[in-house]
């Protein structure tokens, strides 16, 4: 099966841009204003929409992202908004949606009953950033069957050996993580990630497409990173900009960041 995920970053490049993935959480500051956000962004510049559904203890995500989790869950959020979310979401949008989901309530839910739904509910598959390819086996399968995409990521302190198995593993991208740490806003990112692209590349640079976050909050930097990698994540600044201003500030944000994902000549 295809990937509408691929597409979408093949699309952009085809357009002389390099792709622009845009994060926010479900539920945030409730149901109905996370869909109409997410539905902003993709109005406004955003490629490939990452969903995050809220989780108790995550153990990459930033203080900004922690808080609007952690309201959404205040605020009665329960795993099938999610679908709901995604539902609505590709209702109204034809960007593709992934769910960038921590392992534990894939499991809890039931791995095939998950994927089932998601690919019910309009989604183009998961980003799991706590479980890797070898420990992936039942959801390896079930995306194989449901043609859901699976992002793993990549991390500067992985092995060749390892990055093989990612590449080899993943559709869509790879999530590639500009540094060690959590998600955030910073000043500068690491040259590390440009480096980890270069490795990423050495083992299948004809179908790999990587994709560069954490750290990513201006269009400057959002344009550093596509001089060498396939797509551009922004998760902070977008949720900064809906808990501060609302949906006209998310807008004036995505477009801003937008302006950065053109191709230098």
């Amino acid at each position: 099966m295809s990937s509408r995920v691929s597409a979408a970053i093949d699309a952009a490049h085809a357009d002389g841009r390099g792709a622009f993935v845009g994060y926010l959480p479900v539920g945030f500051p409730d149901l109905q204003t996370s869909i109409d956000a997410a539905v902003t962004i993709a109005e406004n510049g955003v490629d490939v929409l990452e969903l995050g559904p809220p989780y108790s203890d995550p153990v990459m995500d930033g203080t900004v992202i922690q808080e609007a989790t952690q309201a959404a869950l205040a605020g009665g959020f329960r795993l099938r908004d999610t679908f709901t979310a995604v539902r609505e979401i590709t209702r109204r949008v034809e960007v593709p949606v992934l769910v960038m989901t921590y392992w534990n309530p894939v499991m809890q839910y039931g791995v095939d009953r998950y994927a089932d739904d998601l690919l019910a509910a309009g989604g183009a598959g998961l980003i799991t950033p706590d479980i890797t390819p070898d420990a992936a086996a039942d959801w390896i399968a079930a995306s194989e069957r449901t043609g859901l995409d699976r992002v793993f990521l990549a991390a500067p302190t992985s092995t060749d050996e390892r990055l093989d198995m990612i590449v080899k593993a993943s559709t869509g991208f790879v999530y590639t993580v500009s540094t060690m740490g959590i998600t955030g806003e910073r000043a500068q990112l690491d040259a590390a990630a440009r480096r980890l692209v270069e490795r990423l590349r050495t083992h299948d640079a004809d179908a790999l497409r990587a994709c560069v976050g954490i750290g990513i909050s201006t269009a400057d930097q959002v344009s550093d990173v596509l001089a060498y990698a396939d797509g551009a994540i922004v998760g902070t600044a977008l949720v900064r900009a809906l808990r501060d201003g609302g949906l006209e500030a998310l807008a004036e944000t995505a477009r801003a960041l937008s302006a950065g994902t053109r191709r230098r000549a």
